[in-house]
């Protein structure tokens, strides 16, 4: 009998920087339900991926110095490398610079235009670059951006929009026909009343102001905006063609049966996608789940204050398996769940140290002790303890599972910890070292360890797809498979006669609080809200005294200046030079230089390194974002040893004050000076 599909994405992470423990919950989270709907009998398929075009990253690029593909080929790397290190068994890693993907992405975008889908306008609006949204005045919060609270900035340019209001009524009706397909339900009542009803807006699908993107085939000037090129990763990576040539795994596989996501990015699951399908006449995804986020303890997670947490600093100093246990078990269903190292060393103390490493291991050197690692079902029961353990043993398999399909992870580790602490309890009711002292009793020993080796083994086997390592080694020192999902509903499968490992493995150790967190803090330090704050304050005071200095200077009465006539040019010399407005895109100080500055200066589609002799009157801040005059076809030199494509045009008063020449009004870096 073929075994049931089940196709489950995250959300593929942006390749702009390292993915924080916030980002990687998400990945643990889905292999969990991955593994456990194989573990189950389904035929699993469980995509993850990169997102890797956009102004930001472009710009990020840019100011490292890299090409964009260079700079995002590193990221997504970094990316894999931490999913890899979490034990998570995708099955197909997607980045949306696959050729494959490209090439889709520009045949949908044709596809939904020819039909009238998407149409060509223009925008004016207040643009979010890290969130990539456009948003209305009434739509900003404090000001700024509703989703991320940054600041925005105004943008006005061509765009290619996509008819959103054409399809709102039919959505509207397929979520109250499908009370399932977004969850949890709080999350259905916000996209359907704050979005959905009030009425949508066209969505913009293409830009013009940035080139890091796939180009639209019928208007190079355009890119595929993020909505478009993003989303349909979910198809394009089972093989989804617009002509109808669709790989097999696609007629497999869609529609999709979870697309787990973060809360933040539901609107855009839940109303944007689910539109593009019904446009493309694809079946929507049965279920989108936003799960909550991984709150710091100590208040947000911020690179300033070097408190940000990755997942394999935590693994460096816990392990890949308890910090899995960690994120799955502390992250609450509908709620925010809250992380911190203190936390952390909590669960490894109480839950993996005591509850089930101290259980597997006293378990089997009593084995050991007493009847030198042989387990024998003797038969010798006492139904005041035994019954009642086997009921919580052979009922959990089906706890589990209820909570597994409700997506309530938490919960089903909770239920499988009932069977380890209930354990606990039945070596303190049955007190096998008193039994061991009295040979009558021989035969209940035996018939109590092999109750507890049972026990532990249907507990390690539901324990898989949460703790992959950690059920592996307790299977292993059991000397026993991990059981079927069949087999995992009854009691006594265990071989009478087996024999388990002679020296138990710690599972995991007990940890020393202060010593550790003194460990944690020396190899991660981080700075307190007042030194962050004084930080910022003393930098602003700064700039205040340098804008109120250029200020002064401004106000003296200009002086007037005798320049040295040079010799005369003809109009063809002149022409021979080529004068541009570029745009500082980054800057820093040239090394052991007082007076230099190495400034990445964007011109027309190329970007120009440039050291100028500015440093005293400019620092690197004041650079960036400068629209400047810059002569771009001299030959490269070297000054400082750092090599300069270009040079920007300052004018010099009689007392060596340098002012840098810039563009009067806001024109296109690139523009030419003529």
């Amino acid at each position: 009998m073929a075994k049931r599909p089940y196709y489950i994405t995250t959300a593929i992470a942006y390749a702009s920087g390292k993915p924080h423990i916030g980002n990687t919950y998400e990945i643990v989270l889905a292999d969990s339900i991955a593994r456990y709907k194989r573990f189950i009998g389904y035929d699993v398929r469980f995509q993850t991926g990169t997102d890797e075009h956009g102004q930001k990253i472009e710009t990020k690029a840019f100011e490292s110095l890299n090409t964009p593909k260079e700079f995002v080929d590193e990221k997504a790397k970094e990316i894999k490398r931490i999913w890899d290190l979490m034990n998570t068994s995708y099955d197909k890693f997607i980045r949306t610079t696959d050729e494959d993907h490209e090439k889709q992405i520009q045949k949908i975008f044709k596809k939904l235009y020819d039909q009238g889908d998407i149409y060509k306008g223009s925008y004016e609006g207040l643009y979010c670059t890290p969130c990539e949204s456009f948003w209305t005045k009434s739509q900003l919060v404090d000001g700024c951006c509703p989703d991320c609270g940054r600041p925005v900035i105004e943008a006005s340019e061509e765009a290619y929009f996509f008819k959103m209001s054409k399809y709102a009524p039919k959505l509207i009706k397929y979520i109250d026909e499908h009370p399932e397909f977004i969850q949890p339900e709080a999350r259905k009542n916000e996209m359907v009343n704050t979005f959905l009803k009030p009425g949508l807006q066209d969505l913009c699908v293409s830009r013009t102001s940035f080139k890091w993107g796939i180009p639209v085939d019928f208007d190079e000037k355009h890119v595929v905006y993020v909505w478009i090129d993003a989303l349909s990763n979910y198809i394009t990576g089972l093989g989804y063609d617009v002509d109808g040539n669709n790989d097999p795994m696609f007629d497999k596989y869609w529609p999709a049966d979870l697309h787990l996501i973060g809360k933040d990015i539901l609107r855009f699951h839940t109303i944007y996608w689910p539109i593009m399908l019904m446009a493309l006449g694809l079946p929507l995804p049965k279920q989108v789940f936003g799960h909550p986020w991984l709150i710091q303890s100590d208040g947000k997670m911020s690179k300033s204050r070097g408190n940000v947490l990755y997942a394999d600093d935590m693994v460096d100093m816990f392990g890949v398996d308890a910090v899995r246990y960690f994120l799955l078990h502390e992250m609450p269903f509908e709620n925010d769940g809250v992380v911190s190292w203190e936390l952390l060393i909590e669960r490894v103390n109480s839950d993996l140290a005591n509850v089930l490493g101290n259980l597997v291991n006293r378990t089997i050197s009593m084995s050991n002790k007493y009847f030198g690692g042989i387990v024998t079902n003797t038969g010798v029961t006492d139904d005041q303890f035994d019954d009642d353990l086997k009921r919580v043993v052979k009922d959990t398999r089906l706890r589990v599972n209820i909570c597994m399909d409700k997506l309530r992870v938490s919960d089903a580790i909770t239920e499988i910890w009932n069977i380890f602490k209930r354990s606990n309890k039945y070596i303190d009711e049955t007190e096998p070292w008193v039994l061991a002292k009295d040979e009558t009793k021989k035969d209940r020993l035996n018939t109590v360890l092999y109750n507890l080796i049972e026990s532990i083994t249907v507990g390690a086997s539901l324990l898989e797809p949460f703790m992959p390592e950690t059920s592996a080694k307790i299977l292993a020192q059991l000397n026993v498979p991990k059981r079927s999902v069949t087999e995992l509903g009854q009691f006594g499968l265990y071989p009478s006669g087996n024999k388990v490992t002679e020296k138990p493995e710690i599972l995991f150790a007990r940890i020393d609080t202060e010593a550790m967190l003194a460990e944690i803090e020396k190899r991660f330090p981080t700075k307190s809200v007042e030194e962050v704050e004084k930080e910022k304050e003393e930098k602003l005071e700064k700039e205040r005294k340098k804008e109120a200095a250029r200020k002064e200077l401004n106000r003296k009465e200009p002086a007037s200046i005798d320049a040295v006539q040079k010799a005369l040019l003809t109009i063809d010399e002149f022409d021979k030079m080529q004068l541009q407005i570029g745009e500082v895109l980054s800057c820093e100080e040239v090394p052991k230089s007082k007076k230099l500055l190495c400034s990445q200066v964007q011109v027309s589609g190329r970007v120009l390194q440039i050291v100028s002799g500015i440093k005293n009157y400019y620092s690197p801040e004041d650079m960036v974002g400068k629209k400047v005059v810059v002569i771009t076809n001299l030959e490269p030199a070297k000054l400082a040893g750092v090599e300069s494509e270009g040079m920007l045009l300052c004018a010099e008063d009689q007392d060596g004050n340098l002012a840098l020449l810039t563009a009067e009004r806001d024109v296109p870096a690139g523009s030419m000076i003529s």
